[in-house]
């Protein structure tokens, strides 16, 4: 089969973000599947460009790269464009590129044109992935607030689910979710991944002149409002009140707060921020943490989120503290691998922080709880199949 992937983000082991289509469609290749993804240049990938059109081979998968440059950083004026750029630019590939199906990754929901232009013009089958639920989460945050926009995005999000052969939703809540909405398509639910071999390797001592000293909770990701970052400094600031300034907490990444959160936790000697760092670089760093942190904003869009971090964290034997109250609370709580708190209320992570410090017994325990489960539910190679399983039923519907 001639796949054709569309999809802003790509990313190697060798770069700082996601890398579930780099290894779904590697795998994919080593099946005797053709494998062409058009990808954007993410600031946090590996993947650059020197020309504004270019083709590299990676692993057997053929990249087209479009030399636009997306940053989390950018304003949302600025991320608009790099959306629409990516998109439009995208469309000469929906005509010309030879396929037998398209995947079109969103968000953002402008990944959905070029999806839509191979569907309806060439009548290609397409398969529409869902990440994030757009338009409704930059509505839930307040990011997204012009009434035509709201009401543009919402058809054209309807338009993607009912041309699509398949939807591919990253996470149980978001296949509820669009069931709920659209009980007429077909979804099933894949969810991100972990290396299971590169995260449950042995730990390597640790390079660092104060964490390989003390006991720490990490969180690895975007630096920003949507990721509650604000929480994890407050809690910080806490356990230094409570004489608990053994008990650590690292941010290893980057985004719009870093800076100001630099400045103001400069008097604090427990919290610390590094820099953006390769993937198997920053396996050993979650792999000698006491607990990892996904603090996401409780809102009921983020509450279908699939964050790598989850199934990283797992792979690596670490329990989970999360502030979402959907599919992962339930998760975490069916196989005792981690708790939920509050998205708001940093009291209540700083007694989980303090009980998993104190009794190392009990976060082993709920380490390897999640070890076992990420090794069944959220391997690679597993999901990888189980999404190829997806595409070739939709391709020969």
């Amino acid at each position: 089969m001639r796949i054709v992937y569309f999809y802003q983000y790509f990313t190697t082991p060798k770069g700082s973000y996601g890398t579930r289509v780099y290894e779904f469609t590697k795998e994919w290749v080593k099946k005797g599947h053709d494998v062409t993804v058009v990808t954007s240049v993410y600031a946090k990938s590996d993947i650059k460009a020197t020309k504004f059109l270019e083709t590299q081979y990676i692993d057997g998968i053929k990249l087209k790269i479009i030399n636009v440059t997306i940053d989390n950083k950018q304003s949302f004026l600025k991320r608009i464009y790099t959306f629409l750029v990516y998109s439009l630019v995208s469309v000469y590939y929906a005509f010309t590129l030879k396929c037998d199906l398209v995947i079109a990754s969103s968000g953002p929901i402008t990944a959905g044109i070029p999806g839509l232009i191979t569907s309806i013009f060439r009548r290609k089958k397409f398969v529409f992935e869902v990440r994030d639920l757009w338009p409704e989460g930059p509505i839930e945050l307040g990011i997204l607030k012009n009434k035509l926009l709201i009401k543009l995005s919402y058809a054209f999000e309807k338009w993607c689910y009912k041309r699509a052969n398949l939807v591919v939703a990253l996470s149980p809540g978001m296949k509820e979710n669009i069931i709920q909405r659209f009980p007429e398509t077909a979804v099933i639910s894949v969810t991100n991944s972990a290396n299971i071999p590169l995260f449950s390797s042995a730990p390597k001592p640790l390079d660092h002149p104060i964490l390989s000293q003390v006991k720490y909770a990490i969180y690895t990701g975007n630096i920003g409002m949507v990721n509650n970052s604000e929480l994890l400094f407050r809690a910080a600031t806490l356990l230094q009140k409570k004489g608990r300034g053994d008990i650590h907490i690292v941010l290893i990444g980057d985004g719009h707060l870093k800076e100001a959160l630099l400045e103001k936790s400069a008097s604090l000697e427990n919290f610390h921020m590094l820099d953006l760092m390769p993937k198997q670089d920053l396996v050993n760093f979650v792999k000698h943490a006491f607990v990892s942190l996904i603090p996401l904003n409780d809102t009921p869009m983020l509450a279908t989120s699939s964050p790598n971090k989850l199934f990283e964290s797992m792979a690596a034997s670490v329990p989970v503290i999360q502030s979402t109250f959907g599919w992962i609370k339930e998760m975490l709580e069916a196989t005792n691998s981690g708790f939920t708190v509050s998205a708001t209320d940093e009291r209540e992570l700083v007694d989980r922080l303090i009980f998993l410090a104190d009794h190392p017994a009990e976060a082993k325990a709920m380490g390897a709880n999640a070890f076992n489960y990420a090794k069944e539910n959220f391997d690679k190679n597993s999901l990888a199949d189980k999404m190829l399983s997806g595409l070739l039923k939709a391709y020969q519907s």
